[in-house]
């Protein structure tokens, strides 16, 4: 496959402020490429789990730690997990407050952590998930995305973390 054909596969044609990017899950060799893609960008970095929010982030996160090798770590929304959970609210995109919630003593100490997500727009639930990998102890060794959007929280996030993503100007 073309580098970088799966991002012409993200349904633009869309109600309100988000794109679609389960085209891409759908189509076999587009899938491949972007996690073949999403790991070469941190090879030869130390990665003990990589770690991903619900939902979409689950799809992405579990084929880049499958192909990786690695274990994966879940990040639920609010109220999924039947167990003691560390949990950290904010505002997401659409302007409401959400949660997010690690089951506790997910994460050993200095564990070194990639985070992946499919899209970070406001970057709220990106540093939600970031804060809770940190409070258990884990190192944030990288973010990997296909996209992020440019705002202040954006700009935290690409100043203090490995941040790599596509874009859709490729």
């Amino acid at each position: 496959m073309e580098k970088k054909r799966y991002l012409r596969l993200i349904d633009m044609n869309t109600d309100g402020t988000r794109y679609d990017v389960t085209p891409i899950f759908a189509d076999h060799e587009a899938f491949s490429s972007l996690v073949d893609d999403f790991i070469a960008r941190f090879e030869g970095a130390d990665v003990d789990f990589v770690a991903s929010i619900d939902a979409l982030g689950f799809i992405l996160g579990t084929a880049v730690a499958m192909k990786m090798k690695k274990g994966f770590i879940t990040i639920r929304k609010g109220g999924k997990l039947p167990v003691k959970v560390d949990k950290v609210e904010f505002v997401d995109y659409t302007g409401q407050t959400k949660s997010l919630e690690l089951r506790r003593q997910a994460i050993k100490p200095g564990t070194k952590i990639l985070v992946v997500d499919e899209w970070i727009e406001t970057g709220t639930q990106i540093r939600g998930a970031i804060e809770l990998i940190e409070k258990q102890g884990g190192v944030v060794v990288g973010i990997a995305t296909i996209s992020m959007d440019e705002n202040e929280e954006t700009l935290y996030l690409t100043e203090n973390y490995n941040c790599q993503f596509f874009g859709l100007n490729l």
